[in-house]
């Protein structure tokens, strides 16, 4: 079954795919003059707008820390490390190149949503993202396109939003525990203690999803900064020890991005394919851009005009990859133990606890616990509105029990397959999302001329 799903996976993130993501990027990039070079200022200053006339259900700010509470995940810590052990230092430069090509993507991409976005009278809420722009912009034929979106994102928050991350916290916190608690290293033990972790995150998932969007809104708006503040934190301590590193570990990111990585150590080497594979799957992984997520959290928001929550969604790849993402990956190659042939979460807690022993763990621990629970919150709300595209608003409490259930599951599954599983799903979300914006570019660069004409310089 891992022979298939990993033969599946090298199919769906082949080279027609990276290249649709980041030529889709490439391309919003120049058709938008550089957006995300020029209007990044004011997509920040956008962050404190309040549009109270406006109709929606969060403010600017609150519906972005949605979007970042999926995107800073698993990705950020498992997901960066990932892409080092199997695809080299190189990886990380197109990991960067994925964020910023994909901040033209989700602003265009949010833009639509916006435009397109419907009240559902049943739910009181308003709703958008890809599978509404896909039928009301492109037209009904275009229905059977939107309905695979939605599945597959549905399947997705089953397994990046939801397995992924329960796996990883219930390693981290299983290791943690046996190492305090000095009980044995037996397999049955050990997987019960993890099924028991896994039983108690989903019950605190559940008492957030429980309340919908104005709650998950409000708990993350709060959880985000937080979280936000204790990684970057713990990670300039990190670099601050290691400062004179930093240099070399750029220059080999640099370096090895255009010529893969010898082997070395642990590590077993990779070829040029593989470092811009891994480092373009594990970016979109981590920044979700082009998949088309960020703007069904936006959609939600209270916003005066769509370019506005456009510019507003473009600050989540510049928060979660070239912020998060390069901070872990420097962590991890100025430490030096990338060569020691460890992956996932537990070569970053490594990282981390070379430069600052016990407390680099503790810090990572509470790190990987916090985005964990904000992205599976985050994730919750994309599945739950593919399940109402497809089934209405009644599936909606059958879909949040089933959605919290799984969380247990994949406490206790095998890691790599779940990772494999989630690059698939990945891929197949982003291919009819990149499909129709790239049909609707002309409705998008329409809307962003308009805007900034009426507004002049602002």
């Amino acid at each position: 079954m891992e022979e298939a799903v990993h033969a599946i996976n090298a199919f769906v993130w082949g080279p027609v795919t990276i290249l649709l993501l980041v030529g889709t990027g490439l391309y919003f990039t120049i058709r938008l003059r550089l957006i995300q070079v020029f209007r990044l200022s004011l997509s920040i200053r956008l962050l404190g707008r309040r549009e109270a006339a406006a109709e929606g259900e969060l403010s600017y700010f609150s519906a972005l820390t949605v979007a970042l509470s999926a995107a800073i995940g698993n990705g950020n810590i498992a997901g960066v490390a990932t892409a080092i052990a199997l695809g080299g230092p190189g990886a990380i430069l197109w990991m960067w190149i994925t964020a910023i090509v994909g901040m033209a993507t989700v602003y265009a991409s949010t833009v639509l949503a916006l435009h397109f976005r419907v009240y559902r009278s049943e739910s009181a809420e308003y709703v958008g993202g890809p599978m509404y722009y896909i039928e009301q912009g492109l037209g009904p034929r275009w229905k059977p396109m939107a309905m695979f979106f939605a599945a597959c994102l549905v399947i997705a928050a089953m397994g990046t939003g939801n397995m992924v991350e329960a796996n990883s916290v219930a390693d981290t916190l299983e290791f943690s525990l046996r190492d305090i608690l000095g009980y044995a290293d037996d397999p049955a033990l050990v997987l019960g203690v993890k099924l028991i972790i896994g039983v108690l995150y989903a019950w605190v998932v559940w008492l957030v999803i429980v309340g919908g969007i104005r709650r998950i809104g409000q708990v993350v708006s709060r959880l985000v900064p937080l979280m936000f503040l204790l990684y970057v934190g713990s990670a300039l301590l990190v670099l601050g020890i290691n400062a004179e590193a930093i240099p070399a570990a750029l220059a080999t990111i640099v370096r090895d991005a255009f010529t893969g990585t010898a082997a070395v150590g642990g590590f077993a080497g990779a070829g040029l394919m593989a470092v811009i594979q891994f480092g373009v799957a594990r970016g979109i992984f981590s920044n979700e851009a082009g998949l088309g997520t960020a703007p069904i959290a936006l959609a939600a928001s209270r916003s005066g005009h769509p370019v506005q929550a456009g510019l507003v969604a473009m600050n989540s790849p510049l928060f979660d990859t070239l912020i998060v993402c390069t901070l872990t990956a420097l962590v991890i190659l100025t430490t030096g133990v990338w060569q020691t042939g460890e992956s996932g979460a537990a070569l970053t807690t490594m990282a981390f606890n070379a430069a600052v022993p016990d407390l680099g763990k503790l810090a990572v621990s509470l790190s990987l616990i916090f985005f964990s629970v904000s992205s599976v919150i985050g994730w919750s709300y994309y599945g739950e509105k593919g399940s109402q595209y497809l089934f209405g608003t009644r599936i909606v409490s059958v879909y949040r029990r089933v959605f919290a259930m799984l969380l247990p599951l994949g406490a206790v599954m095998n890691l790599e397959l779940i990772w494999a599983l989630c690059d698939i799903a990945n891929g197949l979300i982003a291919i009819p999302n990149l499909i129709a914006i790239l049909l609707l570019s002309p409705l998008v660069a329409r809307l962003t001329r308009q805007y900034f004409s009426r507004r002049g310089a602002d």
